[in-house]
């Protein structure tokens, strides 16, 4: 996969890298398994859990 970007979907990316799960654990995005996760991108899903997307982008690329 090339670069994450954070209008990208949660799970595309991790369809395409399921090594990045616990990636998104770590960063407090536990929502992997939700059905909200398979329409909603990284950005969105971050402002409503209150995390901050830029962070959790760049913690995706640095563990591809």
């Amino acid at each position: 996969m090339e670069k994450i970007t954070k209008d990208m979907i949660i799970s595309d990316v991790i369809n395409a890298n399921p090594e990045l799960v616990r990636t998104f654990f770590e960063n407090g995005m536990m929502c992997i398994g939700c059905p909200a996760s398979q329409g909603e991108s990284i950005e969105q899903a971050s402002a409503v859990h209150g995390i901050d997307a830029d962070q959790l982008v760049a913690a995706l690329n640095a563990a591809l």
